[in-house]
């Protein structure tokens, strides 16, 4: 596996410059209010998928520009090729490439990588998380001075409502809300300690599976809460995300609950 991730990285990093070079990359609009793909989205997923097919050639793929999608048992590589577009076209240098190895619908290998910071969060299943190769651990900050990182989009009008209810209850009992715009960086910065509490109602495979065993594997918690339910994890299916260090998870989780998660 150590081989293999260094591969990977390797990977992920060739595929960077194509973002660090890209200045204005011509964006097109995809279905929904505010969505775009921008030419090095796509640019990035075919090398990211020509070589990661090298590396694991029985491997299925899914990843966010592609469509007629589904999740099997197989070896599948999830994939974000640019998580966080509307930060990259806007210069905001708030975007990630996103890379997580299932194993019979489970993260087994999940890598992010942040070429803006020169970042690189990696995780293996039982072999812990890094940042640049130095172990990770999330905090140990209560609800009440936690630093809660908030994502949604204006895709979707009702549960932008919902999330930004959900958001004025942290603001009242937790330390203060942040939306960096990048669902995978969020979830690195739960598994560093740069912050405490994450949540969005609606997020795809792609923008959680490596994100989710970077967080675990920092000793967090990850949920994909739904019908008020918080105990299974199904990596196939868009649904609602939560990660936590392990002291705000109940808290966290019941302020969900309370809201009709």
């Amino acid at each position: 596996m150590d081989r293999l991730l260094a591969d990977i990285e390797a990977t992920a990093r060739e595929a960077a410059q194509i973002m660090l070079k890209a200045g204005n990359s011509p964006a097109h609009a995809k279905e929904g209010h505010y969505n775009y793909v921008t030419d090095a989205d796509v640019q990035v997923q075919k090398l990211l998928i020509e070589r990661l097919h090298a590396l694991v050639p029985d491997a299925e793929f899914l990843a966010e520009e592609q469509d007629n999608q589904r999740l099997s048992a197989a070896p599948t590589f999830i994939i974000d090729p640019i998580d966080g577009t509307l930060n990259f076209m806007r210069s905001r240098q708030c975007s990630a490439i996103s890379i997580a190895l299932l194993r019979e619908r489970r993260p087994v290998l999940g890598l992010i990588y942040d070429p803006y910071r020169d970042e690189l969060f990696t995780a293996t299943l039982g072999g812990g998380a890094r940042l640049n190769g130095h172990e990770i651990r999330v905090s140990d900050v209560p609800l009440e001075r936690a630093m809660v990182g908030i994502g949604t989009s204006p895709y979707n009008p009702a549960l932008a409502r919902r999330t930004l209810d959900i958001a004025c209850e942290f603001l009242l009992s937790a330390g203060d809300l942040r939306r960096i715009g990048s669902a995978a960086l969020d979830l690195c910065y739960i598994a560093c300690g740069r912050a405490d509490v994450y949540y969005e109602l609606q997020l795809s495979p792609w923008d959680f599976a490596a994100g989710a065993l970077i967080v675990s594997e920092a000793g967090g918690r990850f949920a994909l809460p739904r019908n008020g339910r918080a105990d299974e994890l199904d990596f196939g299916v868009p649904g609602c995300v939560l990660a936590t260090n392990a002291r705000c998870y109940q808290a966290a989780l019941d302020v969900l609950m309370r809201h009709g998660v």
